[in-house]
């Protein structure tokens, strides 16, 4: 597995103890018309010729090519990891994606297809994906089967039952046995910002998962709306900021569900940029949950070398 070297080990009293739980008066609370409208600023940046088809290429190498459907197969499941190990003709010089996503079942046949040592990364949801609502025994056995099977990633979700109804240290527990049972995988917990309805609970709900173990935080499951927003993930990254200056411990990111344009995902590196600075533009530390992204970037970087625009069935579908 790859292992992240930005990615500082944890002391295992840090990761394991509830008692060490930062209260909900001690987190800082978010100031909302700061948020929306410096997040709504990054949106209005221009990168032009070079600075923007690295950030498009810069793109492609974050994206997490995801396929969550009652419907997968293991065919659909090997097509999509051949999208992820060369989303375009070599000619274009564009990287492989960071991984692919799916459900724990499938983890065996994205195996299969990509061996050991790809560069493509394997990540399971797991924990009772997309609710949460699994008795804790279900999702940890869920979470060591899938790590067998061959997942290097771990996406779990919160309980957001417990955390709407104040029992933090549940929430805590949950993320600190998953991350023990995660074993050699790293692990992302999912948020699900949707749910919890406000930016300090969104806020709150991330310095809970970065002290119980966490090595990313993500927004969303996809399954909910509204999913990530720019306003959203700009809480998490300075969640992330804080935590780090706290502790020299840098935290990954993953913003998932409604990002579909290359405009919106470099809209996205620039906030990352300006928030968490340079060490953060890479995936290792920050993804995009968004499959549907791809395909625009690809177009885009098309358009770049070819000086004119190429029709959408030009592209495999994520």
């Amino acid at each position: 597995m790859k292992v992240p070297a930005l990615i500082r080990e944890r002391p295992e009293s840090q990761t394991r103890h509830a008692s060490r739980l930062m209260q909900p008066a001690s987190v800082p609370t978010v100031d909302q018309v700061m948020v929306e409208e410096r997040a709504a600023s990054f949106g209005k940046r221009s990168l032009k010729t070079s600075a923007k088809l690295a950030g498009l290429k810069m793109t492609v190498a974050m994206c997490d090519l995801t396929t969550l459907e009652g419907k997968d197969t293991p065919g659909k499941v090997a097509y999509l990891c051949r999208k992820a190990l060369q989303p375009i003709d070599a000619k274009y010089e564009v990287p492989s994606c960071a991984a692919v996503c799916v459900y724990p079942n499938m983890v065996k046949y994205a195996r299969q297809f990509l061996g050991e040592n790809s560069p493509v990364n394997i990540a399971a949801v797991a924990t009772g994906f997309p609710s949460g609502q699994f008795p804790r025994p279900t999702k940890l056995a869920e979470v060591r089967r899938a790590v067998a099977d061959g997942a290097d990633e771990i996406d779990m979700v919160i309980d957001r039952c417990a955390f709407l109804a104040g029992d933090h240290a549940k929430v805590f527990d949950e993320i600190a046995a998953t991350k023990e049972a995660c074993g050699p995988a790293h692990l992302k917990v999912i948020l699900e910002t949707g749910e919890l309805v406000t930016y300090d609970n969104v806020r709150l709900a991330s310095e809970i998962a970065m002290q119980a173990g966490g090595d990313f935080i993500k927004t969303s499951t996809g399954k909910v709306s509204p999913a990530a927003t720019m306003p959203v993930t700009l809480v998490m990254l300075e969640a992330i900021r804080d935590y780090f200056f706290a502790t020299g411990i840098r935290i990954g990111m993953k913003p998932a569900g409604g990002i579909r344009t290359s405009k919106q995902a470099l809209a996205y590196l620039v906030m990352v940029k300006e928030t968490l600075g340079d060490d953060w533009l890479t995936p290792e530390l920050f993804r995009f949950g968004a499959s549907t992204l791809v395909n625009d970037v690809l177009m885009q970087i098309v358009k770049n070398g070819e000086g004119n625009y190429q029709g959408s069935d030009y592209f495999s579908l994520p």
